[in-house]
């Protein structure tokens, strides 16, 4: 096999990728050894482990501890709502959205107070340094972990009032915009930025993800008047998962 400019261990990853995504190796099968490909490609032994960690890096492939190397099942990616704030009506967001892709969404979820770290005080626009209230949430679908998000709020605006607990309270689970009117403050603007990266080994962990994998992160921060108010990020494993956008038009 001919290999031209490209590394060849990219070429044969890209060949054996190919026969996993048109089922020529299906989910379960055991990968060729890394002699059978370096027989069948023509490389070296270096070359042949190479690619297989490309493809393991890519989620395509899983190692069993004494068994090999094998096809992974491919999940069929799933939406993740988002819309933006709705109007109060009591119910988390998270609840509402998923409520429409017919999800069985719960949560759980711990706050504490913790000092603003630079970026999260650059983010909310306080000190560095300044008291918070950090919740850590992780969301499920059916009992299946789907979605992490960690939120920041600054104290001087919750601080001391019956909201300053997310999850607790006559209003504990009821989203920012009705907790924060609560507080006689006006949500009027959210701004959600999306990237990818690989996943922290904590995330991956929670998620049932594999090394590497890549997620995606929304970083959401709520403003009233141009105030931020609260700020999160959201995490959801890229392979399980597509963000699906629904605005409404003015």
């Amino acid at each position: 096999m001919t290999f031209g400019e490209q590394p060849a261990y990219l070429r044969v990853a890209s060949d054996l990728r190919e026969r996993i995504v048109n089922g020529s190796l299906p989910p379960h099968t055991r990968l060729p050894s890394q002699a059978r490909i370096r027989e069948e490609y023509g490389v070296s032994d270096t070359v042949a482990l190479e690619a297989r960690k490309v493809l393991m890096a890519e989620g395509l492939v899983e190692g069993r501890s004494g068994s090999g190397t094998y096809v992974r099942e491919r999940p069929v990616p799933r939406p993740v709502s988002r819309s933006g704030y709705r109007p109060p009506s009591g119910a988390n967001p998270f609840r509402q959205e998923q409520a429409e892709e017919g999800a069985r969404g719960t949560w759980e979820s711990s706050s504490e107070q913790e000092r603003a770290s630079v970026e999260i005080a650059a983010r909310l626009g306080i000190q560095l340094g300044d008291r918070v209230m950090r919740t850590r949430y992780v969301f499920r679908d059916a009992g299946e972990a789907m979605m992490l998000s960690t939120s920041w709020e600054p104290l001087e605006v919750t601080g001391r009032t019956p909201v300053m607990l997310p999850e607790e309270g006559p209003l504990g689970g009821c989203g920012v915009v009705e907790r924060m009117a609560a507080i006689d403050i006006v949500v009027d603007n959210v701004a959600e930025e999306v990237g990818a990266r690989p996943g922290l080994a904590e995330e991956l962990l929670a998620l049932g993800g594999v090394p590497g994998h890549v997620v995606m992160v929304v970083e959401r921060t709520y403003y009233a008047s141009g105030r931020a108010v609260e700020t999160a990020d959201v995490v959801v494993p890229a392979d399980r998962y597509r963000i699906a956008y629904h605005l409404p038009v003015k």
